[in-house]
């Protein structure tokens, strides 16, 4: 019998049973224990399939990210996801962006880099002299949207060393939104 059972029945429980008029107060003290206890042995069980079903989903980062193949910015927003995305939406959501990058063309260097016309150009390299972390100047791929999808969803996981203090755009949807809109406003491809 654990240690924990004993000093509970014989401190808590047993002297509810010998004296009379005290039953629901001898149960309340003892409550937090055998709380404990439960929360204890829930954690003990067998079934992983919580975690496996995490642990085992492929991730995309940019060391399996493989080979890239840059389309046009017309060909992407005519293509699935992006055809479907509210544009709208996406320009609400680029706010989370604007905190620390500027978005036009010409514009200035802030916490970030100006993104206008990153989509084709390689990781970690740009014309605004940006001071990149070691990890994303080392990085060997190009932005894309399917590269910068990865790296929305959780960037500490897609580039890990690299310097971006955001926790990550979770929702396929908002991301899908989101990168339409970059598409059509920071890209530099005139489409075709």
């Amino acid at each position: 019998m654990p240690r924990w059972y004993s000093i509970c029945w014989s401190k808590r429980i047993r002297p509810v049973f010998a004296s009379k008029g005290s039953w629901l107060k001898g149960r309340l003290q003892c409550w937090p224990v055998v709380v404990a206890a439960l929360a204890f042995a829930s954690g003990c069980s067998n079934d992983k399939s919580d975690t496996a079903s995490t642990e085992t989903r492929p991730v995309l980062t940019a060391a399996t990210l493989g080979e890239q193949r840059m389309l046009t910015r017309d060909e992407y927003l005519s293509a699935s996801p992006y055809s479907d995305a509210d544009a709208a939406r996406g320009e609400r959501l680029a706010a989370q962006c604007r905190a620390c990058h500027t978005l036009n063309a010409g514009g200035a260097t802030m916490i970030g880099p100006n993104l206008y016309g990153f989509f084709g150009q390689r990781a970690g390299a740009s014309d605004d002299r940006f001071a990149y972390s070691q990890a994303l100047a080392e990085a060997d791929f190009i932005w894309t949207p399917r590269a910068l999808d990865a790296w929305l969803a959780e960037p500490a996981r897609f580039l890990p060393g690299n310097r971006m203090s955001y926790a990550g755009l979770r929702d396929e949807d908002d991301r899908n939104d989101l990168i339409a809109w970059l598409l059509a406003e920071v890209s530099n491809d005139p489409g075709e």
